[in-house]
């Protein structure tokens, strides 16, 4: 019985504080920063005993490769659930609801895209704390930019469905982070790096180009709803998602490139 009443006491803390609409954003904002720490102490004790390579690289290498272990969970994380949300969930569907669209929100979308704020925020320090050995300039611009559009999004409800839209692009980290580690193991001539190169250059083709011009074209659909968001809120839905189809254009230009370099050295 007395096991039974901490339960209910646990569920019920659980259930009004944590999970409370008040309080979702920062609970999933410190939950998100929690699993990013935990993923770094577990991928360094797990490099350390089964990768022996692992502790022969420079100190900068070691922090990379923890980075990109951090962010391929984030990615996994977030692209399942915005996939959920944007395709099977019925929250955004038109038929679904009265309500607009663009205004829709639930406690489990809410607390997703904290997750994912608390992410951004730490991979952005991280990014900050080595600049710019963990990336340029660029990197610095595209998290500000997530930071800002899913952070609002998250506290204020708006725009939820086109910031899941555009967090869907995150199917394409695993794959990039994959192919930064067969370099880095040397094997740039394996088959593995020529297929992983090939996935690449498709997942980028339609979760960072395809997806992004069927993000443009709903928004074209629902303007009407989306004239009803605030000022900051229109210009991050709208401009976001501009610059960075504009990066993933870059980016994918890049891809191409070193897809070309790959296939020459194999002839």
């Amino acid at each position: 019985m007395e096991i039974k009443s901490y339960q209910d006491q646990a569920e019920l803390f659980v259930k009004e504080y944590l999970l409370s609409d008040s309080i979702i954003p920062y609970t999933s904002v410190i939950c998100g920063i929690c699993a990013c720490m935990m993923v770094y102490d577990l991928t360094q004790l797990f490099c350390n005993v089964y990768f022996k390579s692992y502790p022969s690289l420079s100190k900068i290498k070691q922090i990379e490769w923890i980075s990109r272990s951090i962010s391929t969970f984030h990615a996994i994380f977030i692209a399942i659930m915005s996939l959920y949300f944007v395709f099977w969930s019925d929250l955004y569907s038109d038929h679904q609801y009265a309500d607009l669209v663009a205004f829709r929100s639930s406690a489990l979308s809410t607390f997703t895209l904290g997750v994912s704020v608390g992410y951004f925020l730490v991979d952005l320090g991280m990014i900050i704390w080595f600049y710019p050995f963990l990336g340029g300039m660029e990197y610095v611009l595209h998290h500000l930019l997530a930071v800002a559009a899913v952070a609002y999004s998250m506290l204020t409800g708006e725009g939820q469905l086109y910031t899941f839209m555009v967090l869907i692009s995150e199917t394409t980290t695993p794959g990039i982070n994959l192919r930064w580690y067969l370099d880095t193991a040397g094997m740039k001539r394996s088959r593995a790096y020529l297929i992983n190169g090939v996935v690449i250059f498709v997942a980028w083709l339609v979760a960072r180009i395809i997806l992004f011009v069927y993000l443009f074209y709903h928004l074209y659909l629902h303007y009407d709803q989306v004239k009803q968001l605030n000022t900051y809120g229109r210009m991050l839905i709208v401009i976001v998602p501009s610059v960075l189809s504009v990066m993933n254009l870059m980016w994918f230009g890049k891809i191409i490139k070193g897809m070309r370099k790959t296939l020459a050295k194999r002839k």
